[in-house]
């Protein structure tokens, strides 16, 4: 993969709000499933669905 596709991939995962508001909650240290889906109204498969998206 090149760097224009990593980067690519990389900005696509950070255009969903969702996904940054998990990120910045992770700055703060680890956290279950259950306590990244609290905030929001999606289902824990959704917050799962996600966080593989970020993991890339």
């Amino acid at each position: 993969m090149s760097t224009a596709e990593r980067l690519d991939a990389a900005f696509a995962a950070l255009a969903d709000p969702t996904r940054r508001a998990i990120l910045l909650r992770l700055v703060d240290g680890e956290a279950t499933v259950n306590e990244l889906a609290e905030p929001f109204s999606i289902s824990q498969p959704a917050i799962s669905r996600h966080l593989k998206v970020l993991e890339g």
